[in-house]
């Protein structure tokens, strides 16, 4: 019988006993050959790894990844570190504090470009999650009978500029991206019509509660809180608007996987490891959603996050269905790849909405900021994930605008809302 061995692996292999024939074999302990690129020239310069996130649904594989021990086969052992809001987790990024977090694309991009904060060179790893998240519309709005985009552009326009309040998550973040795309698409200028304010996810269904805003974008499990609590329900989906978006991604510091190049890979082998697990069964999405309710984490009911983990979505209007594009950890790989188009992608919205003041150079930002190499290895090293032919993807987004990457600068200004 003939065996294949994976090429990635194999390296591994070669580069063990490489390391352990100059101590003279001393390396080659029991057990330790099944431990990828934790030997030798390759051992983590960092074991211990501070890692962030923020109470939400999709930290699941960061999580994961310390608490079913994904991280001690790459020779690291990730200390998850719950945060209060993205701009805490940029500080702490940037001071050092934290090695890596789980973090908005937008907020790594727009750091990068000085936008989101003081400018410093970032590093996309992989891509944590499609999918997954919401933008939920108060009962009083629905006692109204806005129950869609169309109607509330009629209640918009009926009232006085800045009546209504809409929260996101971080200026340049992900939820403010999709919030703004969507109110564009129904008419309604995000800055002009209505206002626009920043408030950390786990206080959105609270502010919501109390009247501060109309309506809010956001991560799960708080749009599901919100219709749980029944202060609010779902208007749409962000996979509704663009079907297997990018989310959130691990991001770190530019200079942190300088210095540390080794830790960056065994860091994204374990968690690209643990996206695995979560996405091969219902059990183990179940078993997800339990752990991650936890206090520890996002210290809710495990019910709120389990129905939309596993794709069951009620709206709060009576709908209910199966979601083709739930969130998703993995996907046969296809989540993880730190595709440029995607970082691309945020940055044209970042130029729509004002926030360059100049188009930058598109690509060459998105290979600077995302570690293509760093995550092939690391994929190479846990085996048998999917790579895909190309550093760019297409997609088809809800308003019927195509995107891939082509010609960004043109796709920035074909917006007919724009600031």
């Amino acid at each position: 019988m003939t065996h294949t061995k994976h090429p990635g692996l194999e390296l591994t292999r070669r580069r063990f006993l490489a390391g352990s024939a100059a101590l003279g074999g001393s390396m080659l302990l029991p057990g330790l050959m099944n431990t990828a690129w934790a030997a030798g020239s390759d051992a983590p310069e960092k074991k211990e790894i501070r890692v962030g996130f923020i109470p939400l649904t999709d930290c699941a594989s960061v999580v994961m990844a310390a608490v079913k021990k994904f991280d001690e086969k790459y020779g690291i052992k990730i200390i998850p570190s719950k945060e209060a809001s993205w701009a805490a987790v940029r500080d702490k990024l940037l001071s050092g504090e934290l090695d890596a977090a789980h973090v908005l694309y937008g907020m790594v991009y727009g750091l990068q470009l000085g936008v989101a904060g003081p400018q410093h060179d970032m590093a996309v790893l992989m891509t944590l999650n499609n999918n997954g998240q919401a933008i939920t519309l108060s009962n009083q709005l629905k006692q109204a009978g806005v129950t869609d985009a169309a109607a509330l552009k009629k209640h918009v326009d009926a009232s006085a500029k800045g009546t209504y309040t809409f929260a996101q998550t971080f200026p340049t973040g992900t939820h403010a991206m999709w919030l703004y795309y969507w109110l564009a698409n129904a008419g309604i200028h995000p800055f002009d019509d209505v206002r626009n304010v920043v408030v950390p996810p786990p206080q959105m269904v609270m502010n919501m509660k109390i009247g501060n805003m109309s309506g809010f974008c956001v991560g799960e499990p708080w749009n599901q809180r919100a219709i749980a609590e029944n202060i609010g329900f779902t208007a749409v989906t962000t996979q509704e608007i663009w079907p297997d978006h990018p989310e959130k991604v691990l991001g770190t510091t530019g200079n942190w996987v300088a210095a540390n190049p080794n830790s960056a890979r065994a860091l994204t082998a374990a968690v690209l490891d643990a996206a695995r697990w979560i996405d091969s069964s219902d059990a183990n999405r179940e078993e997800t959603a339990r752990v991650v309710a936890g206090r520890a984490y996002i210290n809710t009911k495990p019910e709120v996050i389990t129905g939309r983990m596993l794709g069951q979505y009620q709206n709060g209007l009576g709908k209910s269905w199966q979601d083709a594009h739930a969130m998703r950890f993995f996907h046969d790989g296809e989540v993880n790849y730190p595709y440029l188009s995607d970082g691309m992608w945020f940055l044209t919205q970042h130029r729509r909405w004002g926030l360059l003041s100049a188009e930058p150079d598109y690509l060459a930002v998105a290979q600077k900021i995302n570690r293509i190499e760093i995550y092939k290895q690391a994929a190479s090293a846990v085996g048998g994930v999917n790579l895909p032919g190309s550093d760019m993807r297409a997609s088809t987004l809800f308003d019927g605008k195509r995107w891939d990457g082509s010609n960004p600068a043109e796709y920035a200004n074909s917006f007919s809302l724009k600031r």
